[in-house]
Formats: C-alpha cells, sequence, structure tokens
C-alpha cells in the first residue's frame, strides 16, 4: 500500500453557506475552493497548512448531522474553546481523559465534532 494521508472528508450539511460561515469563521478554516461543478457546488475547506482537506456537501446520499466523530487537534484546546463560546458556540468541556483533553461540539447541521489537545 502507498497511501499517505486522507485527502478529502465529505461532511454532509443542509445549508451551504450557512456551514461555510461556521467552518470559515468559527473554526478559522481556510475556503480552499468554492465554485460551481455543473449542479453541484465544489466547497472545499481546510486548516492552514492541512493536508487533509473537508467538503462541505449538500449533494450525497447521508442525511445532514450524520457524521460524528471528526476530531480536530488543537494546539491550545482551553483558548479556542474559549473562542468558539465568544463565537457563540456550544462547546462541551474540555475533559481530562486517558488518552487526551478533549471538548466536543456540533456544527449547524449537528454533525459532531471533536477538539483534541494532547
Amino acid at each position: 500500500m502507498n497511501i499517505t494521508h486522507v485527502r478529502l472528508l465529505t461532511v454532509p450539511v443542509s445549508d451551504l453557506d450557512a456551514a461555510k460561515t461556521f467552518y470559515a469563521d468559527a473554526l478559522g478554516f481556510e475556503v480552499v475552493m468554492d465554485r460551481a461543478a455543473g449542479p453541484i457546488r465544489w466547497l472545499q475547506l481546510a486548516p492552514e497548512g492541512a493536508e487533509t482537506n473537508i467538503v462541505l456537501a449538500d449533494h450525497v446520499p447521508a442525511p445532514p448531522g450524520s457524521l460524528h466523530g471528526l476530531m480536530l487537534e488543537t494546539s491550545d484546546l482551553d483558548a479556542d474553546c474559549e473562542r468558539l463560546r465568544g463565537a457563540g458556540v456550544g462547546v462541551d468541556g474540555p475533559h481530562d481523559l486517558p488518552w487526551g483533553r478533549q471538548a466536543t461540539l456540533a456544527d449547524p447541521d449537528g454533525n459532531g465534532i471533536v477538539l483534541a489537545a494532547r
């Protein structure tokens, strides 16, 4: 096998603009691509410098809000939790767990996100 990394992860959403605002403004992701591809809008975002990108999609068979366990690594969990709370995002945590510190939150559709720190 010659797999080097995960390239894309699709996040099912109901409203592309609301999801874009959340991922770009609240989480600080950069918009990599936002363009129409026929009847489909390709909306790809990523944390700065990341190899793995997410694609926000309103055209997939998975229902909006059905993704759970999207785990994002952070170098300052406490500061990120406070920043998100200041932006009106509901955050549970951080919690100290045997494998590290984590906090959980959800995007506007209810897709589950974990912020993790070692």
